[in-house]
């Protein structure tokens, strides 16, 4: 039985190209495979029972799916419409309760629940747990660090460092600096194995601890490029020998803008005589407790990562050595990291995390 031939679908030439791609598609869902086909066969002419026959659907599916498609185009392919599909068996009071007991409790002797802990609590399974807290974006393992600065100078020194992110003066250098303490050159017990397919490489859990070394860095925000130097201590004096290497570095005739936390060394009364002595040099200090605003932490950051924390250095020259080797690598093909907060946005943010911090302790 043929029956009767409807009006040709009309598709445009994208249409068509998109769903004769989803028939190819191994990916996609079986149903958007099925849809596709149908509303191509549609589109030549032929007759709805005979569309059903061919890709094994009902004659009722073809006719929903050609009207489906008239009104939403591609847009509704895949798409289950409201009412339609399967209805959940977990009640509404049962999600909201779920999510009570996630945000306002925790179980007996723990800090926090677990999908089986709270599937035995609330009485469903561990994987219903896990849908509802991943559909509502909970979670309850994890805890984001955080601390607000109650330096009295914070939106000062807040606005003086954005601006230098975001409007730099002329004829001048801006420098993100820090010190990484205390890198301990570690070496492994035994000897490591590599990678292979199917196995990732190892290392032993224990480690040998061969001395070690402070990190010195300036992060160029316009260039990204670092100038770095490793030092034993971590002192006034080391401080001052990195200044004179910034010195050094930088081209005569640019005022020098250096960012940099407010930590004792920073303030030494040798390193105010050093910058009487150069004055292009200029000390802009950020907020306590906000080493965030520092750009060079985030460089920081990519050395522990992709050098630091999977490295072998059975002494502190070897340290040295491989530090060295990534800076160079890193100034070799330099990305500045692209700062767009303004100081009005962070302080407005910071505004209403000291609100609920007031909330929570009264």
């Amino acid at each position: 039985m043929s029956g009767r031939a409807a009006a040709p679908l009309p598709l445009t030439d994208g249409e068509r190209e998109t769903l004769e791609r989803l028939t190819r598609s191994q990916r996609v869902p079986h149903q958007q495979v099925l849809q596709a086909r149908v509303l191509l066969l549609a589109s030549d002419g032929v007759a709805n029972i005979r569309i059903a026959e061919e890709v094994g659907v009902r004659a009722a599916t073809v006719r929903a799916w050609r009207s489906r498609f008239g009104e939403d185009g591609l847009a509704g392919l895949g798409v289950i419409r409201k009412g339609r599909g399967r209805r959940s068996s977990i009640s509404a009071e049962t999600v909201a309760e779920i999510v009570r007991l996630t945000t306002t409790t925790t179980p007996p002797g723990q800090t926090h629940w677990s999908c089986r802990t709270m599937a035995q609590r609330v009485g469903v399974s561990s994987s219903t747990v896990q849908r509802i807290w991943s559909d509502l974006d909970v979670k309850p393992h994890r805890v984001d660090t955080f601390k607000v600065s109650d330096d009295p100078r914070f939106e000062e020194k807040l606005i003086d460092v954005v601006g230098l992110y975001l409007n730099p003066p002329e004829k001048a250098i801006v420098l993100c600096m820090d010190e990484k303490s205390q890198i301990q050159a570690l070496d492994r017990t035994q000897a490591s194995l590599p990678m292979v397919a199917g196995r990732a490489g190892t290392m032993t859990h224990d480690y040998k601890r061969n001395g070690t070394t402070t990190l010195f860095a300036a992060l160029d925000v316009l260039t990204g490029t670092v100038i770095g130097q490793c030092l034993p201590r971590h002192r006034h004096e080391e401080f001052i020998t990195f200044l004179n290497t910034v010195e050094r570095q930088v081209p005569a005739g640019l005022q020098v803008h250096l960012i940099l936390d407010d930590y004792a060394t920073h303030k030494h009364p040798d390193v105010q005589k050093w910058c009487k002595r150069h004055t292009r040099f200029h000390f802009h200090f950020t907020p306590t407790s906000s080493s965030w605003l520092n750009q060079v932490e985030r460089w920081f950051r990519e050395l522990t990562d992709k050098n630091l924390r999977r490295g072998i250095f059975p002494s502190v020259p070897e340290l040295i050595a491989s530090i060295e080797s990534y800076m160079n690598a890193h100034n070799d093909n330099p990305k500045p990291y692209v700062w767009t907060a303004t100081a009005e946005s962070i302080l407005a943010k910071v505004a209403r995390a000291r609100t609920t911090l007031e909330q929570v302790a009264n």
